[in-house]
Order: C-alpha cells, then sequence, then structure tokens
C-alpha cells in the first residue's frame, strides 16, 4: 500500500468529525493497509487517524510498545486516573507538549472485517489510543491544553 501525506495542522479535514464506517469492504481494507504503511514510514510514529491522511472516517491505527492494531469506529472510556506526560502529533511535526490523559482506557470498536475489537490499553497506549480518537472528532491535542498554554503551542508552530 502506497505511504500517504500527512494533513498539517491548519489543514480543515482535521478540524472535522469523521463519518462512521458502513461498509467493511475491500475500500476500508485498502484504507487501514494505507494507514498502516504511512505510521511505519516514520520513525518514532504510534498512531495515525485516517482524517490525518484526508480521509473524513472513523477508521485510525496504532503501533505502540510492541502492540499494534486498528480501530473501527472506536468508543474509548476513560479511567479517573490521568498522567502528565509528553505529546505529539504527526501533524504538527517536532512539536512536544505536557499533556493530562487518562492513565489506562478501554477501546472498544471493529476490525477491518466488522469484528468486535477491545483493546485495553496503559500508559503510552492509552495515551495514543485518545489522541487518535480525538482526531476522529475533529479534536487536536492542542484543544486540550489550557489557553495560556495553547497560545505558546501556536507561537512555537508557526515559527
Amino acid at each position: 500500500m502506497a505511504v500517504q501525506p500527512i494533513r498539517l495542522f491548519a489543514d480543515p479535514v482535521l478540524r472535522t468529525a469523521a463519518e462512521p464506517v458502513t461498509a467493511f469492504d475491500r475500500t476500508l481494507r485498502e484504507l487501514v493497509k494505507s494507514l498502516q504503511a504511512t505510521l511505519r514510514a516514520g520513525a518514532g510514529r504510534a498512531g495515525l487517524a485516517a482524517p490525518q491522511i484526508g480521509v473524513p472516517l472513523r477508521v485510525f491505527v496504532y503501533d505502540v510498545d510492541g502492540r499494534s492494531g486498528h480501530l473501527v469506529n472506536p468508543r474509548v472510556e476513560a479511567s479517573e486516573r490521568t498522567v502528565l506526560a509528553d505529546e505529539a502529533c504527526l501533524s504538527a511535526p517536532g512539536v512536544w507538549w505536557p499533556l493530562e490523559r487518562s492513565y489506562m482506557v478501554t477501546a472498544r470498536g471493529r476490525d477491518m472485517y466488522g469484528k468486535p475489537v477491545t483493546v485495553r490499553g496503559l500508559g503510552t497506549l492509552a495515551r495514543v489510543l485518545q489522541h487518535e480518537a480525538d482526531h476522529l472528532d475533529g479534536v487536536l491535542f492542542i484543544d486540550r491544553l489550557p489557553e495560556d498554554e495553547r497560545e505558546r503551542f501556536l507561537q512555537e508552530v508557526s515559527s
């Protein structure tokens, strides 16, 4: 599958809620494979959502700490325990920012064939699952920063 260009921070597709997948067909399987190829194309990449390659569907892939997979139409349930850690986004290359996220999540969805999938994640995997699910809702991690931090982030991305 072809590696796709990643949409950058200002692209409106990143601010639009993705549509649910309704057809678990060859086109969806090709999308998942393309997302996987694009994720693997760069060192240190942990997750990628379909909107980041310009496809407004509720699909993402992940590859974290030896665990890789994909979720279609995911729902994420987060624990109350949170942790502050640096976070980055492929749509804002080179910028890392501390962000508080739930330490543990359970993500439920489907695989590319329509079979139910449940992924439980702690630490980094939990962070990636939350981050990618946010992309499907048109939410960027900057939206979760306090206002003063958001302004500093925008200054750094603009420079």
